[in-house]
């Protein structure tokens, strides 16, 4: 097996944007933040947001290379997007690796500016190990995030055939090119396991949490029922979550929800609160990481998952390892993802969820046992510090001696 120490990482996560945290945000920060304490050299190649989410969130002893981006901010995303992809070719195509047959390269995500760049430089240097992650596939743009639950067909929205479009050519480089690839659950293991990218080459990391942090934070007087962390966008179901909510009110008046996170949504949700006449049952907090965070999770009852399309989810394993049970539609991916800890429902069916909140909230043997289970899932299986030495582990293994 060859030795993390004589190895070289190059992880290219040039697409980082905004204040929040994606999940493959967060999946590669941990990782690093571990890894660098085993390999040789550790580098991140950011532009200027990048850069700063990373100090933000504390990754430090590794070595950061600027591919700044900042003055195409005035073309909008789409004109940024694209700067940020050439930018970070060209810088592939300068790149010099002085060993590569001890290098890998780590592309964060399949969007095109960490990808394209990733992939080019492994076209250089063959010898080097390309890592590709790829941890969402895009939905068929005549379906959309709606899920599948829906049945039919409609006109594609613009920005999700794009994604649809985009990522198809990176999903056909990969398969062809990557050493290995990281998915989030054990169900997309199957889009890529080939005679090339056998078992042990396609592996899955789900996610982690830091399972010291909720024992640093004090207990919390409970003003919440309920919690919901994630991205507000079309698949995680947080406009469901808002009609969800009015049958919870309707039948527990008084009841309290928070939601934790931003995104595109955003004001498609406010509105709907207004429109429901929930202003003072919901709570929206805004992006929240941290002992901040966990205080949230602390004043809540339990943690609501309603994503109607997904790969996973690791945000709400955050609130398990506080102890609170969970609930989610019964996506095939969650199956995997949360085995116990986690309520399921049928997928779409809102009353379904929102008696399963009910039913937790009032039946004290069915929580306890619920939020038991949903801790020491987290405990056992999701501390990101096993999970980072776990993976690494994996790829010392078959990476060929040099």
């Amino acid at each position: 097996m060859v030795s993390a120490a004589a190895l070289d990482l190059h992880v290219i996560a040039n697409t980082a944007l905004g204040p929040g945290l994606s999940g493959g945000d967060r999946i590669f920060i941990e990782l690093a933040r571990r890894w660098a304490r085993r390999l040789r050299t550790l580098t991140l190649y950011v532009w200027e947001e990048g850069y700063e989410m990373c100090r933000r969130n504390g990754l430090a002893g590794v070595r950061y290379q600027l591919w700044p981006a900042a003055p195409y901010r005035c073309l909008g995303f789409a004109g940024l997007y694209l700067a940020r992809t050439i930018k970070g070719c060209v810088a592939a195509c300068r790149l010099r690796l002085s060993e590569p047959e001890r290098a890998i390269i780590y592309a964060a995500s399949d969007y095109w500016p960490d990808a394209l760049p990733a992939l080019l430089l492994k076209h250089r240097y063959p010898k080097a190990c390309l890592i590709a992650a790829y941890y969402m596939a895009a939905p068929h743009p005549l379906k959309g995030f709606r899920g599948h639950h829906q049945l039919g067909y409609r006109l594609p929205r613009l920005k999700e055939l794009l994604y649809y479009l985009t990522q198809l050519p990176i999903y056909r480089l990969i398969k062809r090119y990557a050493d290995f690839v990281f998915v989030t659950n054990e169900l997309d293991r199957r889009y890529f396991l080939s005679p090339r990218l056998g078992q042990e080459r396609v592996i899955t990391v789900r996610g982690g949490v830091d399972i010291r942090l909720p024992d640093q934070v004090p207990d919390q007087p409970q003003r919440y029922d309920a919690v919901f962390i994630g991205r507000l966008h079309p698949q995680k179901g947080v406009l469901e979550l808002i009609d969800i909510w009015r049958l919870v009110c309707a039948r527990r008046p008084g009841a309290r929800l928070a939601i934790i996170g931003d995104g595109p949504l955003e004001g498609a949700v406010k509105s709907r609160v207004r429109a429901s006449g929930l202003e003072a049952s919901i709570d929206m907090l805004g992006f929240l990481d941290g002992p901040e965070k966990v205080r949230v999770f602390k004043a809540s009852k339990l943690v609501v998952h309603p994503a109607v399309y997904d790969s996973g989810g690791m945000a709400a394993c955050e609130a398990m390892a506080c102890g609170l049970p969970g609930v989610s539609f019964d996506l095939p991916e969650l199956r995997t993802y949360y085995p116990r800890g986690m309520l399921k429902v049928p997928i779409g069916d809102l009353d379904a969820f929102a008696k399963q909140i009910l039913q937790l909230l009032e039946d004290r043997g069915l929580y306890e046992r619920t939020s038991r289970a949903a801790r020491d899932l987290a405990l056992q299986e999701w501390s990101w510090d096993t999970r980072a030495s776990e993976i690494l582990d994996v790829l010392l293994q078959v990476l060929p001696v040099t």
